[in-house]
């Protein structure tokens, strides 16, 4: 059931997003790991935030997702629900979180919702052990969001590439999301695989598909938020569209501001106390 804060806004809920399938009302979501760009995203109309354990690229520098923590995540998670009023947000369960045991998965989920505030978590994988998992979370009552395709915990086995090309790989995908519906999951998310697979996956499930790298035949897309602003200006796959640069703006401002410092031309003398 959705919740409502102080100034009336109601919150999405995990059902909200099913219903929004059924619609057709295509799903807009987008990652923040801080409460700036959260109070950004959300008032300019996003209805899904997730705090990805993309974090660790964009804010920690490092090569992969895996070394990122449960403690890394709830820090970012716990500030970006300072500034999300309306949309739901998910959070990623980090590397080895959740696929030792269904007791640790149910312990770490739950300290992510309860220390962070947050609505659902998200993990990857769609093997039989992996939708087991979930459905002891969903049963626990914690929502629980899927990712199928190029699943970056799995970085070292798939490499990063496009996934289920052939056509057996196609039929373990749709099968895989099938599973992780019957599990409980509320939505999927679907990483860097054929448009033609990502519209098979959408129309087997009564659950909505979120893409990104997947095509226009999801239900839904989710994009980084600092690459889909160019303050990445390395990372430039073909799927990602760069929808205001805000990247340039920022450094013609840092240079800007460095120029007058040195000239002595800021601050000016009427602006000193």
């Amino acid at each position: 059931m959705s919740t409502q804060r102080g100034g009336g806004a109601r919150r999405l809920a995990a059902t909200d997003l099913r219903e929004m399938k059924r619609r057709g009302d295509k799903i807009a979501a987008i990652t923040a790991y801080d409460f700036l760009f959260a109070r950004l995203v959300d008032a300019a109309g996003v209805d899904v935030v997730l705090v990805g354990d993309s974090l660790g690229h964009v804010i920690q520098g490092l090569d992969t997702t895996l070394p990122v923590t449960l403690d890394d995540m709830i820090y970012h998670a716990r500030a970006v629900r300072r500034g999300v009023e309306r949309a739901l947000l998910v959070v990623d369960l980090p590397f080895l979180t959740y696929q030792i045991s269904r007791e640790d998965a149910l312990r770490n989920a739950g300290r992510v919702l309860r220390e962070s505030g947050a609505s659902a978590v998200k993990l990857e994988g769609g093997s039989p052990d992996t939708c087991a998992i979930v459905r002891a979370l969903v049963d626990a009552g914690i929502p629980v969001m899927g990712h199928l395709g190029f699943t970056p915990q799995s970085v070292n086995q798939l490499g990063v590439r496009v996934q289920a090309r052939e056509e057996a790989a196609a039929d373990r995908l749709v099968e895989d999301a099938k599973r992780l519906e019957e599990a409980g999951a509320f939505s999927v998310v679907l990483e860097l695989v054929p448009g033609t697979v990502a519209e098979r996956v959408t129309a087997a499930l009564s659950i909505p598909t979120i893409g990104i790298g997947a095509g226009a035949g999801c239900d839904g897309q989710v994009l980084v938020l600092h690459d889909m602003l160019g303050l990445n200006p390395g990372f430039t796959p073909r799927f990602l569209r760069i929808f205001a640069d805000v990247g340039q703006v920022a450094g013609d401002g840092v240079r800007e501001y460095v120029r007058t410092v040195k000239a002595g031309e800021y601050p000016a003398a009427e602006h000193t106390f």
